[in-house]
């Protein structure tokens, strides 16, 4: 049998191959194969990583590559910073990139490296997400960011890379549902909305305080005229309870959309989201 290669078999007789090495004196496996000659070329392929300094992880060619992408990046970097870590991570002089892809490599603080070294990210949809405790939690949700929240309205990567999550280049415009700045003014403005069968705007507001209780105004409205939904609602935890209350009672909707009300019926009507 070739050098760290172990034969074995699968529950139903078909024959396969393990491979391992070891270094630094850390045993490594890297996988299972259904050839010997498959896992052989692994193992050569791991070994030539570990020991060929020449080699940068930037240029290496992934797509030719026997092993799996992941285990090149580990013993990339367990070979450059002496780390064994079982996700794909390598570490930089004052951050971590997580290889997500060859050509996707996003970037975190090191604060972050316990984290993403016991969590693998996944992306369905264009989103983002690990699986911890059985839930699916989006990487923007570390940040505080909401799920419904859209790039440039309601947050923006400050250095316009969409894959550097370093928490310096994240900046939150909006912490509010139903609410968006409008930056083509002089003062800060910040205009309330709801969906129901499309957007109704609710008005604007000189503070996103004002326009997020705004948002929450109208969900009362809604609710309290029959339409069976359950908008988020925000909570504003710098407000005491009678300012709160004071906000909400002089607050004024936009007629459009008092009208929609008074001129709706919403029985059965249960739009699909906020």
């Amino acid at each position: 049998m070739a050098q760290g290669v172990f034969a074995t078999t699968k529950k139903d007789g078909t024959p396969y191959y393990r491979v391992s090495l070891t270094r630094a004196g850390k045993h490594i496996s890297l996988g299972s194969f259904p050839t010997e000659i498959e896992a052989y070329t692994a193992y050569q392929e791991g070994l030539r990583i570990l020991k060929d300094e020449a080699l940068l992880i930037n240029d290496y060619p992934f797509s030719d590559a026997v092993l799996s992408f992941e285990k090149i990046v580990v013993l990339f970097n367990f070979r450059d910073n002496g780390i064994y870590i079982k996700t794909p991570i390598y570490l930089r002089e004052s951050f971590f990139e997580y290889w997500f892809s060859p050509s996707y490599v996003l970037k975190f603080d090191i604060d972050d490296l316990f984290y993403y070294s016991s969590h693998k990210i996944q992306r369905r949809g264009g989103h983002l997400f690990v699986s911890d405790y059985g839930s699916q939690i989006t990487l923007l949700s570390r940040y505080g960011i909401r799920s419904y929240a859209v790039s440039g309205r309601d947050f923006e990567f400050v250095n316009q890379d969409e894959t550097d999550y370093r928490y310096a280049n994240i900046r939150i415009k909006n912490a509010y549902y139903g609410v968006e700045e409008l930056g083509d003014t002089l003062q800060p403005v910040y205009k309330a909305r709801i969906h129901i069968n499309g957007n109704y705007s609710l008005g604007t507001f000189p503070t996103k305080e004002e326009a997020a209780i705004a948002y929450n105004k109208a969900c009362d409205l809604l609710r309290d005229a029959g339409l069976r939904k359950n908008y988020p609602q925000n909570y504003l935890e710098t407000l005491s309870p009678r300012e709160y209350a004071e906000i909400y009672s002089r607050l004024s909707l936009s007629r459009n959309f008092l009208n929609y009300i008074r001129d709706t019926s919403f029985t059965a009507q249960t739009p699909s989201s906020p």
